[in-house]
């Protein structure tokens, strides 16, 4: 077999099998090095020195946790928000997203959080007695939100009870005392 036909040139002839393959690969190195070019003998193990000119090492995973291991969904988002400094906005929505976790069941199923706004988290409670109960408890619950979710996300707490109902309806509007202005 020649040359032209895909055989190996006449200096190897004489090598078969792996010989032919290691020489083979030898001459490639070699002409790449002649061109300038960096070769390598494949991977190096984490004890080899330095790649030249590239300052970091080689390095395959081990049997311990890797960087390059596989990541759960909520620590690669955890990451990610802290390269796109989102943490302090991920920090407020888990505030609103963990609500029964962060105060209590109890205290979520009369309360609920509608608001936040510069450290101000607007709580609105179900009725006055109970906006009545949070205001007394406001420092235990900037407590149990801070170790939650972080210290500095919310500041401080301002406690609504249940809005009234409006009398207003429609676009328009016309100023007075609304539908009990005909009792004398």
């Amino acid at each position: 077999m020649t040359e032209e036909q895909g055989g190996p040139p006449e200096h190897l002839a004489h090598l078969k099998g792996m010989d032919l393959v290691r020489r083979t690969l030898e001459e490639a190195r070699g002409a790449a090095k002649s061109q300038g070019k960096d070769v390598g003998r494949g991977r190096t193990s984490p004890t080899r020195a330095r790649v030249a000119g590239r300052g970091k090492r080689r390095t395959w995973s081990g049997p311990g946790p890797d960087v390059r291991d596989p990541q759960t969904l909520g620590s690669a988002t955890l990451d990610l928000a802290r390269q796109r400094g989102w943490t302090t906005r991920v920090a407020e929505g888990a505030v609103f997203g963990q609500w029964p976790e962060v105060v209590g069941a109890q205290i979520a199923e009369h309360a609920a959080p509608t608001a936040l706004s510069e450290g101000v988290l607007t709580v609105t409670a179900e009725s006055t007695a109970w906006a009545t109960q949070l205001r007394m408890v406001q420092a235990q619950l900037l407590a149990k939100i801070a170790a939650a979710v972080g210290d500095g996300v919310v500041t401080s707490l301002k406690i609504v009870g249940p809005t009234a109902p409006s009398w207003r309806k429609g676009r328009y509007h016309v100023a007075g005392r609304g539908p009990r202005d005909t009792y004398g």
